[in-house]
């Protein structure tokens, strides 16, 4: 991967930045998607973030020798710390668990002034990505998933408004994407397939474990999650 050749996944992610956009890039890393985004005309400029110094000094070297540092910011600073309230139109979060960035937009709430658009790739919990945006005015208007590597990547992207659509049973497109579950492609069945597979192993050995208040708790949870998911697969 490279500013020229993004992933798959930050291919995706890069296909909801409406042309014109000012983005941030929280954890941007060798700052590769906003490189590629404002070379190609895509975003009119960028913020690059990092918290870690290693990641924060290749976005640093990366801009410079793309000849981009008077439409990039490189920025180092913890979530979004790194922007000021109306400076960006779209923030960017990907590569990282879901709970990670629910807690980074929880944190960061104040510089979402002037945003109009999150674009948003959890690894892991994208479950937790959506409950917040339902609890906090944004609209999920479009989901992807894709397989690169032999992992599966959602991309959720949120405009702010009306959160109640497009739910219908907020337990279960929660869980599973309501946009996802309107197209249960392959890498759709592939994920929650392997996903049924570790609960069930999971129930397994909690089955064995001594009767507490939290075991039980933990496998009413699972239980529920294996009884949607295979409901949906059927």
């Amino acid at each position: 991967m490279n500013i020229e050749k993004l992933s798959k996944r930050l291919e995706t992610v890069t296909s909801f930045i409406h042309n014109g956009m000012k983005i941030a890039d929280i954890g941007s890393d060798h700052a590769y998607l906003p490189c590629y985004a404002v070379r190609k005309g895509i975003a009119k400029s960028a913020i690059a973030g990092e918290v870690v110094d290693g990641p924060f000094q290749s976005a640093l070297h990366q801009v410079a020798k793309t000849g981009l540092t008077e439409h990039i910011s490189v920025r180092k600073g913890d979530g979004l710390e790194v922007i000021n309230p109306y400076e960006v139109d779209c923030i960017i979060i990907a590569g990282m668990g879901g709970t990670l960035i629910a807690d980074i937009l929880e944190r960061g709430k104040s510089k979402l002034e002037g945003v109009t658009r999150l674009i948003l790739q959890p690894n892991v919990g994208a479950e937790n990505v959506r409950k917040w945006l339902y609890h906090h005015n944004w609209q999920l208007i479009d989901e992807k998933i894709v397989e690169e590597d032999g992992k599966f990547y959602e991309v959720l992207v949120a405009d702010f408004g009306n959160p109640a659509f497009p739910y219908k049973n907020l337990e279960k497109e929660f869980l599973l994407g309501p946009f996802l579950l309107q197209n249960k492609n392959e890498a759709f069945i592939k994920k929650w397939e392997l996903e049924l597979l570790q609960w069930k192993n999971i129930l397994s050995k909690l089955e064995k474990a001594v009767d507490r208040a939290k075991t039980n708790e933990k496998r009413k949870e699972i239980t529920k999650k294996i009884n949607i998911v295979r409901e949906e697969l059927e």
